[in-house]
């Protein structure tokens, strides 16, 4: 009798390798990288704790506009795609979805400074997820950016 391999638990190895595969080439031009994949409370966590991911979008002019700030459409981006990982993360794994809706106030510019994206499934149904995006400079950990979004689950 042939014994099956054992099952592995989702975490954030193969959260990059969707990163790598499911997203559009320019989306991997952004240089991306997921710092930590949360999809079960820890021990001591509080009552209101949500499945996520944390990302680092590293800075680079490319991304920036005209007076040295990282566009809004790098940072839009970013949020989205943080929220794609936050969503394997809450679903323990990949799961097709489409962005229905995302709307991002900006708080503050951020020039020279990579940025983190600390994504939060607010909550996971059958058909729709629902999420936040907390973006900081990681050089002040300030806010730069809230986003909050919707997700069609195919």
């Amino acid at each position: 009798m042939q014994q099956q391999p054992p099952e592995t638990e989702f975490g954030i190895a193969e959260a990059r390798r969707v990163l790598g595969e499911v997203f559009a080439p320019w989306v991997m031009d952004l240089n991306l990288s997921i710092e930590r994949f949360d999809f079960a409370p820890p021990g001591d966590a509080a009552a209101d704790w949500q499945p996520g991911a944390i990302l680092r979008l590293p800075f680079s002019e490319r991304l920036c506009r005209n007076g040295g700030t990282v566009s809004g459409q790098a940072l839009m981006a970013f949020a989205d795609t943080a929220m794609v990982i936050a969503n394997l993360a809450a679903n323990r794994g990949y799961r097709a979805m489409t962005t229905v809706d995302q709307t991002t106030h900006f708080m503050r510019a951020v020039s020279a400074s990579d940025v983190l994206a600390d994504a939060r499934v607010v909550r996971l149904g059958r058909t729709m997820s629902f999420g936040r995006v907390t973006l900081l400079s990681a050089t002040d950990n300030k806010p730069v950016a809230m986003v909050s979004s919707a997700f069609a689950m195919l």
